[in-house]
């Protein structure tokens, strides 16, 4: 193709993306929601036709054009900020369950690294308890221990003076464990899984040792609540690193650093999530798992509604919207 039939073939296209960016930036609510789709396919298009165009070292009035068509698109596109309660609505309604699912396969592998050594040790730890030795020191195992056969100490640290400080502890203990989750990816992944398995195994360890020492009623009446936000929410902070981890190992066509960019953009969804799962599991834990005064019925019942609320959201919302 020459280039007068390149120019004569894609001159509408370019105009129309010319168009659209003019709208775009009038910031009209109703122009945007009609042509932001257009946008991005005409946007995506100008991009292949700049690699091809100086790939055949075409004319420099035509690679020009593309590069500042495509400079402005991009600036629209990923450096437009929005702010307010609008934005914060839709990741919550929309972004994030969406970015979940587009996920999946990480997520899927994330749960299994997670949950199968919670469950192995768990198991080992009920039939032999001496294997929760390997997991901690056996000063950690007897406060465990004090930790949930004692009613008023059910969940809480010794040096705590009330719910609002086992509430500032938990979130910097949850998003430690998050971030861990998250940041190994950067690892090829590696860390990623380790952090995945070892907290796996460990919950599992506590949890069969407990279990075996007739515990298992105070145990489970506190962790089942504030697991179904917490749980999710380390599963998907590893998910999250495994999608860079996976970016770093095989990053396809791409660059590296430009495949780990791309991951980086996809997986900050994810991370903005966890967050606030995070912060709602440190809530839930503080002030309502530690709670003695609530009947265990109404423990365990609420717990049910929490985990069908928290897995129904990842799973369907969003979906419908446009």
């Amino acid at each position: 193709m020459t280039p007068l039939q390149f120019e004569a073939q894609y001159q509408g296209e370019w105009d129309e993306l010319q168009s659209l960016l003019a709208q775009l930036r009038a910031g009209s609510k109703k122009s945007a929601s009609v042509a932001g789709e257009r946008f991005a396919s005409l946007y995506r298009r100008a991009c292949e036709q700049l690699a091809l165009a100086r790939a055949r070292s075409y004319p420099a009035h035509i690679t020009e054009r593309l590069n500042e068509l495509t400079a402005d698109a991009h600036q629209l596109i990923y450096q437009r900020k929005e702010f307010g309660l609008s934005r914060l609505s839709r990741m919550i309604a929309v972004d994030f369950p969406r970015a979940v699912r587009a996920h999946a396969v990480y997520v899927w592998l994330s749960t299994a690294v997670f949950a199968i050594p919670m469950v192995v040790l768990g198991l080992l730890v009920y039939f032999k308890p001496e294997i929760i030795l390997s997991m901690v020191d056996p000063l950690t195992a007897a406060e465990f221990e004090h930790m949930y056969s004692d009613a008023e100490a059910i969940g809480r640290r010794r040096d705590a003076e009330s719910n609002w400080s086992m509430f500032g502890f938990y979130i910097r203990h949850n998003i430690g464990i998050g971030f861990q989750c998250f940041a190994g990816g950067l690892f090829a992944g590696i860390g990623s899984l380790f952090f995945l398995a070892f907290n796996g195994a460990f919950i599992g360890a506590i949890a069969g040792f407990l279990t075996e020492r007739g515990l298992s009623s105070t145990f489970y009446s506190f962790v089942v609540t504030h697991g179904a936000f917490e749980l999710t929410a380390i599963v998907l902070s590893g998910a999250a690193g495994l999608r860079i981890g996976h970016a770093l190992i095989a990053p396809g066509r791409r660059t590296r650093s430009n495949a780990l960019v791309v991951a980086a953009r996809e997986s900050i969804v994810i991370i903005y999530g966890v967050t606030g799962l995070l912060v709602i599991a440190a809530a839930v834990e503080a002030f309502w798992s530690s709670a003695r005064w609530i009947p265990l019925p109404l423990k365990y019942s609420v717990a049910a509604v929490c985990w069908f609320v928290v897995l129904g959201y990842l799973w369907r919302q969003g979906r419908d919207a446009s």
